[in-house]
Order: structure tokens, then sequence, then C-alpha cells
């Protein structure tokens, strides 16, 4: 049984541009490494596993192919720690305001 059949949610993987693609103008830790991209879409094929070669259609209608790299992607991104100086800015300033 594939892990992700036509209509599901998926992600996939593709290298834009290998370390010899990118342009002489970045620093050498940077280019060393393909330029890669992850996009979420809705896959086309009539199933797949992971690893495979499929085409997706990305939520505005584009179709582009990839490595299927997850089935049904959560969005794990998070605005990081909690930054000690901004934490008590919003009741200082609320005070101030009620001040005027």
């Amino acid at each position: 049984m594939p892990d992700a059949k036509r209509g599901d949610l998926v992600q996939i993987h593709r290298i834009v541009l290998e370390p010899d693609q990118r342009p002489d103008n970045l620093p050498s830790c940077t280019k060393s490494v393909p330029y890669e991209c992850w996009i979420k879409g809705f896959l086309i094929d009539e199933g797949a596993n992971m690893g495979d070669e499929v085409k997706i259609q990305t939520f505005i209608g584009r179709e582009i192919s990839g490595i299927l790299y997850q089935v049904s992607p959560i969005y794990d991104h998070n605005f990081g720690e909690p930054q000690k100086e901004l934490v008590s800015i919003g009741n200082g300033v609320r005070r101030q305001l009620e001040k005027t």
C-alpha cells in the first residue's frame, strides 16, 4: 500500500541549484551546498511512497515535481524563545497609554 494517494496533502523536496550552479559571489560555506526547497501541495499521481519522484499541485494551482518527503505535513515553525526585554514591554506601554 502506498504512503500517499492521489489528492493527499504532501510535501516534496527538490534541488533548485547544485553547488556548481550557484553564483560565484556567495560566501564559500553557502556556495558549497545545494539550493533546496520543500513545497506542499496535493499529490497528482495515483499513489507514491516516500522517496518517489512525484508531481503535486500547489495551493495556487502550479504543478511541480520533486521527491516525496512527507505525507500530511505539519506547520512546525514558531517565533523562538520569548525575549526577556520584550516580555514586559506590553504592560509598560499599556500603563503609559492609560495615563494619557
